[in-house]
């Protein structure tokens, strides 16, 4: 059975990092809402705030496409911090028979995030992350 597995966690906790990992380096695709925010020529991130509904959807789209055409894994790095973010990747895995696998990475290296994100935004993020850890 093919998988789908959506890489949680806040900015800075090594989400992208541990997707390319598995991924294989590049073999299974891996989408995030970020790489919509990102200039593929230059690298350079810029955050748009009144174009975030439409980073959500293309994220979800190259998702389903990826599904039609039976990739047999497929990642997902976004932050998840609030279950209406995770349902539509739900729905998608029921609907296209994939797998569900959700990892929360945490950030115990230290380091900080590279979209300059303040300590305090971080912390109003964590204050409403949730966290399924049983049925």
């Amino acid at each position: 059975m093919p998988s789908l597995i959506l890489i949680r966690g806040l900015p800075g906790a090594g989400k992208s990092t541990l997707a390319e990992i598995l991924s294989e380096q590049g073999r299974w695709p891996v989408y995030s809402i970020d790489a919509y925010f990102t200039n593929p020529v230059t690298g350079e991130y810029k955050f748009l705030f009144n174009e975030n509904h439409l980073a959500y959807k293309a994220c979800e789209q190259l998702t389903e496409a990826a599904m039609v055409n039976q990739t047999e894994k497929i990642f997902v790095d976004n932050t998840f911090t609030i279950a209406w973010e995770l349902e539509p990747y739900f729905k998608l895995a029921a609907q296209h028979n994939y797998k569900l696998f959700v990892v929360t990475v945490e950030n115990y290296h230290g380091r900080p995030n590279i979209h300059c994100i303040s300590d305090d935004q971080l912390q109003k993020m964590a204050q409403k992350y949730q966290v399924k850890l049983w049925s």
